[in-house]
C-alpha cells in the first residue's frame, strides 16, 4: 500500500506536523505519530525535538541509574556521567533547533551545568541549535551559556535579572566571536556595557535587534543600528526617558547632526575665515572612506519594523525622525494616554507611513495593566475612556489594525466611520474584544448598527473583535444593499444584547456569509454577565437559518432581474501583495549512487537441554556422646587426738605437820564441785564439758581423802584409763596445762 501523495513530500510533510503541534494537544497528537510507522517516525521526531521551553528533557535523556530523582531529572546527577551515558543525549541533540532556559523557574538544579561541562564528549551537546534564549538572575547562571553557544546559532536573546553582571563583557565578546547572528536581543534593568558597540560592531548580517536597557539610547547605539545594512526590526524601550534623551538617539546620524558645521564631512567650510572658500569636501568623504560606516548609502535602509515602548509623546519624537518605509508597527503605550500626544502621533503614523504601513498594533504597557488589574479588584467603579481615531490619516496599505488596552476602551460611530474611509483595505479589525463592561459602567457605547459604514468601505474586511450594544436596527440600515460584506469571522466578547432575534436578522444582512460567531462564556471570567451569554447563545441558534433565507431571497431577486446574475457564494479575497524579491538558486539535484546489501546475516546455534543429575547421601545416625557422673559421695576421715597431756611433778614426802584439830565430816560434793568451777582468779570456768570431769576429781578426791599417800601420783592415769565410757565419750575439748595444774595443786593442798 502507498502512502498518501501529501506525504510523500517532506516538505508538505513537516508543513503538516508543524501545523499539527500548535493545535491544543498537537505534542500528543505528533508524538503519537512518531510512533505509527518508520516513514513518519524522523520528520515527527523532528518536529517534536524542534523547538523545547526547557532542557528539562535534554537531561532527562540520561540512564536511570545518574538521575538522583527519574521523576524529576532537573534535581541533579547522583554521580558524574560515563561517555556511554551520553548515547540518547548526542543522538536528539541533533534535532534541537531552540532553547529556553529560565532561571526564576527553578527546576534545574545548578550543580548539573558543571557536570555537563566536564564530562561531555563532544565541545557542543545541541550542535544544530539556532535559537538560545537565556533568562538568569545570577552571574554563574550566565557563565553557563559558553557551552551552548554552538556556531549554528543566529538568534541569541538575553534577559537579566536585576543583579550586577560582572561577567557580561565577557560573555558578549565570547558570543560575538563565536557566532555570526542575525538576531539579538538583551533585556536588563543595568546599563549596557561600554564596550557594547565595539564588541557588536562585527555583526553585519543582524536582521533584528531588541535592546531593553539604559543605555540603548545613546548616540553611539543609534549611530550603529541606523547603518547596519540588513536590519529589518528594531525594539526599543523608551520608558521613563525624556524627550532630550530621545533625540539623542539620532544625534550622530548625518542626516541630523548637520552638514553647516567644519567637522562634517560633506561641508565645503574649511573653519578658517577666507575671503575665497576652498572646497574640502573631497577630501572629508576620503576620510570617510576609511571608516565603517562609509559602507552604507543610507540610515535604517532595510529597517521595515520597529517596536517601541513607552509614552506617547516619547514614541511620536522618535518616529518622527524616521523616513523609512515601515511595514509593521507595534507600539507598547501607557493607558490612557494623553489626547494632544495621541492626535500628534496618529498624524505622524499616517504622514510619515501611510502608503506603506500594513500591519499596526497598539497594547498597553505592563504597568498600565496592573493598575486595572488593582481597578478590577477593587469595590470601586472601573475606570473608562475613549480612544479616538477620529484623527488618522488616510492609510491605504493598512491590512490589520489591532488595539489591546484596558482602560480607552470605548469606541464611538465616529471613530468606526473615520476608520472606514482611511483604512479602506482592511482585513482584520480588532478593538479591544478583551474588555469588560460590568453593570456599575454601562453597555459599550458602541452599537451593532454603527458598523455599517465599516463594512460598507471595507470590502475585504473577513475578522471583526470588537464589544458592541446588540439592539434593533433601524430599517434604513436594513434597506440598503451597500450594508453587505464577507465577513466570516466575528468575536462580540463581552457584548450586550437584549433582543436576539432583531440582533441575528441584522447579523444576517451585515454577513449573510458568516461561519465563526463567537462571546465569552466561562462563567469564571472576569466580566461575565449570564443574561448577555444567553442572549448570544440564542443568536448563534437563529443566524444559520436566516442566512439561508436572506441568500435565497437574493438569489430570486437576482434571477428576476435582468443583467448580470447574484452569485450567492462568497466572493473571493482579493491576495494582498507581497514584496519579493528575486534571488538565483543553484536548481542542480546532486545525486549519489549507494548500494545496500540486503542479504541477512544468520547464525545457526545449539542450544543442550539435557538436565544435569546429581546424587547425593545424608546420614541420619544422631550424634551419641557418653559421660560418665560419679555418684559416689565424698568422704573425709577426720581424727581427733584425745591425749591428754600429763606433766610430772615430784612432791616431797615428808609433809609438814601441825597440830590441829580437823573436822573428820568429808565436804558435801556441792561443795566440791562449786570450787572446782572456779578458777584461781575467782572467776567462773566456761568450759562446758568440766562437769564430768570435776566428778571424776570429786571421786578421786574422796579416794585419796580416804586413803592419804598411799597411791603414788602417776599411778593416776590408770584410774583415767578405766573410767565408765559414759564418762570420757564426750570429752571433746582437751584441758589445759593450767586447769591441769589447778586442780593438781587444790589434790596436793588437801
Amino acid at each position: 500500500m502507498k502512502s498518501p501523495l501529501v506525504l510523500r513530500d517532506p516538505e508538505v510533510t513537516q508543513k503538516l506536523l508543524e501545523a499539527l503541534i500548535d493545535t491544543p494537544g498537537g505534542k500528543r497528537t505528533v508524538s503519537r505519530l512518531a510512533r505509527t510507522c518508520r516513514a513518519i517516525s524522523e520528520p515527527a521526531l523532528n518536529v517534536l525535538w524542534r523547538d523545547l521551553d526547557s532542557l528539562i528533557p535534554i537531561i532527562g535523556l540520561f540512564p536511570a541509574t545518574l538521575l538522583k530523582k527519574v521523576r524529576k531529572p532537573g534535581l541533579g546527577l547522583s554521580k558524574e556521567p560515563a561517555e556511554e551515558d551520553w548515547g540518547k543525549i548526542m543522538k536528539y541533540g541533533e534535532r534541537v533547533r531552540s532553547v529556553v532556559y529560565n532561571e526564576t523557574a527553578s527546576n534545574i538544579s545548578p550543580t548539573i551545568f558543571p557536570m555537563l561541562s566536564q564530562n561531555r564528549p563532544k565541545e557542543y551537546i545541541l550542535p544544530n541549535l539556532s535559537h538560545l534564549t537565556w533568562k538568569v538572575e545570577t552571574s554563574g547562571a550566565l557563565e553557563q551559556i559558553s557551552m551552548f553557544l554552538a556556531p549554528a546559532i543566529e538568534s541569541l536573546q538575553l534577559e537579566l535579572g536585576p543583579a550586577r553582571f560582572a561577567n557580561l563583557d565577557k560573555i558578549l565578546g565570547d558570543a560575538c566571536s563565536r557566532l555570526s547572528l542575525t538576531s539579538f536581543s538583551i533585556t536588563s534593568p543595568a546599563s549596557l556595557p561600554d564596550t557594547f558597540i565595539v564588541m557588536l560592531s562585527s555583526q553585519q548580517a543582524l536582521q533584528k535587534v531588541a535592546l531593553v536597557a539604559p543605555g540603548a539610547l545613546s548616540s553611539g547605539v543609534g549611530r550603529w543600528a541606523a547603518f547596519l545594512p540588513e536590519l529589518k526590526s528594531l525594539q526599543l524601550d523608551l520608558s521613563a526617558r525624556t524627550l532630550t534623551a530621545v533625540e539623542g538617539f539620532f544625534d550622530e546620524l548625518p542626516s541630523h547632526s548637520g552638514d553647516s558645521t567644519p567637522s562634517s564631512a560633506a561641508t565645503t567650510d574649511s573653519g578658517v575665515f577666507s575671503g575665497e572658500e576652498l572646497d574640502f569636501s573631497e577630501m572629508r568623504k576620503s576620510t570617510m572612506r576609511l571608516t565603517e560606516n562609509s559602507q552604507s548609502k543610507g540610515e535604517f535602509l532595510a529597517l521595515r519594523h520597529i517596536h517601541l515602548t513607552g509614552d506617547v509623546a516619547n514614541i511620536a519624537v522618535f518616529l518622527s525622525h524616521l523616513s523609512t518605509p515601515l511595514t509593521q508597527l507595534d507600539l507598547v503605550i501607557e493607558d490612557p494616554p494623553d489626547q494632544a500626544d495621541w492626535m500628534k502621533l496618529s498624524y505622524f503614523i499616517s504622514e510619515r507611513f501611510g502608503s506603506s504601513l500594513q500591519s499596526l498594533r497598539i497594547s498597553a504597557t505592563a504597568t498600565s495593566k496592573f493598575n486595572d488589574l488593582l481597578r478590577s479588584t477593587s469595590r470601586g467603579e472601573p475606570t473608562v475612556s475613549r480612544l479616538a481615531l477620529e484623527h488618522l490619516q488616510p492609510l491605504p496599505a493598512l491590512r490589520r489594525l489591532d488595539v489591546d488596552l484596558p482602560e480607552s476602551i470605548n469606541f464611538t460611530g465616529e471613530d468606526i466611520e473615520a476608520l472606514a474611509h482611511a483604512c479602506p483595505n482592511l482585513e482584520e479589525l480588532k478593538l479591544c474584544p478583551l474588555a469588560r463592561f460590568p453593570v456599575q459602567s454601562g453597555p459599550p457605547k458602541l452599537n451593532l448598527e454603527q458598523l455599517a459604514p465599516l463594512v460598507k468601505h471595507c470590502r475585504q474586511l473577513h475578522s471583526l473583535a470588537v464589544p458592541v450594544n446588540a439592539r434593533r436596527a433601524s430599517p434604513s440600515v436594513l434597506d440598503s444593499q451597500s450594508t453587505t460584506s464577507s465577513l466570516r469571522r466575528i468575536h462580540v466578547g463581552h457584548s450586550w444584547v437584549n433582543d436576539s432575534l432583531h440582533v441575528s436578522i441584522l447579523l444576517s444582512h451585515f454577513a449573510p456569509y458568516l461561519d465563526n460567531l463567537k462571546w465569552f462564556h466561562d462563567r469564571n471570567r472576569p466580566g461575565f454577565i449570564e443574561t448577555n451569554a444567553r442572549g448570544w447563545e440564542k443568536v448563534a441558534a437563529i443566524l444559520p437559518h436566516l442566512q439561508n433565507i436572506r441568500l435565497s431571497e437574493r438569489k430570486a431577486a437576482s434571477a428576476a432581474l435582468p443583467g448580470p446574475k447574484i452569485d450567492p457564494t462568497p466572493p473571493p479575497l482579493q491576495p494582498v501583495p507581497i514584496e519579493t524579491v528575486e534571488k538565483g538558486i543553484m536548481a542542480a539535484v546532486d545525486l549519489v549512487h549507494r548500494g545496500v546489501l540486503v542479504k541477512p546475516l544468520t547464525a545457526s546455534s545449539g542450544v543442550q537441554w539435557g538436565p544435569k543429575m546429581v546424587d547425593e547421601f545424608i546420614q541420619v545416625h544422631p550424634k551419641l556422646v557418653s559421660v560418665s557422673v560419679d555418684a559416689a559421695p565424698t568422704v573425709a576421715e577426720i581424727a581427733v587426738e584425745a591425749v591428754v597431756t600429763v606433766t610430772e611433778e615430784s612432791v616431797a614426802a615428808t609433809p609438814e605437820t601441825v597440830a590441829a584439830s580437823v573436822e573428820a565430816r568429808p565436804p558435801s560434793v556441792s561443795e566440791s564441785v562449786e570450787a572446782m568451777l572456779l578458777k584461781p582468779d575467782g572467776k567462773q570456768s566456761s568450759h562446758p564439758m568440766l562437769f564430768p570431769v570435776f566428778s571424776l576429781i570429786s571421786f578421786t578426791y574422796r579416794v585419796l581423802f580416804a586413803y592419804p599417800m598411799s597411791i603414788p601420783l602417776r599411778m593416776l592415769h590408770v584410774v583415767f584409763d578405766h573410767m565408765p565410757t559414759i564418762i570420757r565419750r564426750p570429752a571433746t575439748v582437751v584441758p589445759t596445762n593450767d586447769d591441769i595444774s589447778m586442780n593438781a595443786l587444790e589434790v596436793r593442798q588437801l
